[in-house]
């Protein structure tokens, strides 16, 4: 197949803007008076929608922003499964519920808020926008989405799939950054979401404290990865390397930090460092590419600026760490890292893996918990009560034991800190953009 051509689109004019605001106004009070099952039937033609052109997305997505095509499909194949999780379960999530209370009846019920704006990143174009419109639409609510500067052709793509929707009830604004702040303020929009940088973060969260609008923030990550003395290697290590280099390392949740007893430290540091070279670097439309380019040749200059820095500052470079052609970035390790050096405290959004050598599990956690990001860890040990203890310990929203941190639509997943704060998927994620309405009944007649 040809490579896909770059995709650009103009960006809305104010009036277009209003145009939208207006159709997302009046679509809402109609959805939100649809039934479950008409809501599902048409979320279960999206998923089918989403399969057929499983490969034309997928090339899209590889296309924009270099995401090796492998994965690619997957994400796609990804949204289907959370469209399909929430058609089928949304009804249950959302029920009217009878609680003990000050009148005869006491209900609690769970109503949509309005139009959501979304604010979305590229790394992951289509399933962060699917996680959150699924649950979103499903609950009553209409979406408006705002997408990264660099995937229109993605955002603009997403929109198709709700072709049969009611008009007005998922639109894509192409607008800029500095825009967000107007739409966020509009009267008729009534809470916003966002997934992307810390600094993304705050912004969004003034501006939605200030318009006092409910705001889900899903942030930045340094994911810490406990190898302990007694954890299964052969399982472990190949873990590892995968959860570093998932999306090319462009992921919030990849691990990034990997804490290893000393015991087993340097087996862990041989292999990791050999994994991590063979990995296949190069063109992501191939299908053996491990590792395809970074999204823009700005972030790969970034992230390869944190490592010079680092290891000006004492790092040791175990591999890696060579500017390639473009925005192609090679595999790199680091250990030793002092805590002077940049890697130590900043999220590095590339395939960069840091090692540490860790006394037992006490340091390890000192070392995880150090941070200001919260947001996934994983834990490797085949000791049960050392897996509760960091599970508990861990100040993390996500914890996973002899696993890789991944997001998933039957599990409520976010962070804390500087990682943010609301949840996404699972029960939690749905109401999140409801409002949860006590109703007291009492001196009514049988009629």
């Amino acid at each position: 197949m040809d490579t896909p051509t770059p995709h650009s689109f103009p960006v809305f004019d104010a009036a277009r803007v209003e145009a939208a605001l207006v159709r997302a106004a009046a679509a809402f009070p109609l959805w939100r008076e649809r039934s479950f099952e008409e809501r599902s039937a048409l979320l279960k033609e999206v998923a089918l929608l989403l399969e057929a052109r499983q490969e034309e997305l997928a090339r899209l997505v590889t296309g924009e922003m270099g995401k090796p095509i492998v994965a690619a499909r997957a994400e796609i194949a990804k949204c289907a499964t959370v469209c399909r999780f929430y058609a089928e379960n949304a009804a249950r999530f959302l029920a009217e519920e009878t609680v003990n209370g000050p009148a005869p009846v006491n209900r609690l019920r769970h109503e949509p808020l309005g139009p959501v704006l979304a604010v979305m990143p590229w790394n992951f174009p289509f399933w962060q926008v699917f996680r959150f419109a699924a649950p979103a639409l499903m609950a009553g609510n209409v979406a408006l989405l705002k997408h990264a500067s660099n995937v229109p052709g993605c955002a603009m793509a997403i929109e198709s799939l709700f072709r049969d929707f009611p008009d007005g009830a998922f639109q894509t604004l192409l607008i800029s950054a500095a825009e967000v702040k107007g739409v966020i303020h509009d009267r008729r929009v009534a809470a916003v979401t966002l997934t992307g940088s810390v600094e993304a973060g705050r912004k969004v969260a003034a501006e939605a404290g200030a318009a006092l609008k409910k705001a889900v923030l899903e942030l930045g990550g340094s994911d810490p990865f406990l190898i302990l003395a007694d954890a299964d290697l052969d399982r472990a290590i190949p873990a590892a390397v995968q959860a570093r280099t998932v999306n090319s390392g462009q992921s919030c949740i990849a691990a990034k930090r990997f804490l290893v007893h000393e015991t087993v430290y340097d087996e862990v540091e041989r292999r990791f460092v050999a994994a991590m070279e063979a990995l296949p670097v190069g063109d992501p439309f191939e299908e053996t590419t491990a590792i395809g380019p970074l999204a823009t040749l700005a972030i790969a200059q970034e992230v390869h600026g944190q490592v010079e820095a680092s290891v000006a500052a004492g790092a040791r470079l175990l591999t890696g760490g060579k500017r390639l052609h473009g925005s192609f970035y090679p595999p790199t390790v680091l250990a030793d890292i002092p805590p002077q050096a940049p890697v130590y405290r900043e999220e590095v959004f590339g395939p960069v893996a840091l090692l540490y050598r860790v006394r037992d599990l006490d340091h390890a956690l000192e070392i995880a918990n150090a941070s200001d990001f919260g947001l996934g860890a994983a834990v490797w040990t085949r000791d049960r009560q050392a897996a509760e203890t960091a599970a508990a310990r861990l100040e993390n929203g996500v914890v996973f034991i002899n696993g890789i941190v991944a997001s998933d639509p039957r599990i409520p997943f976010g962070g804390i800190k500087h990682s943010g704060y609301g949840r996404e998927l699972g029960v939690a994620g749905i109401r999140e953009f409801v409002n949860l309405k006590s109703v007291c009944i009492g001196g009514l007649g049988a009629g």
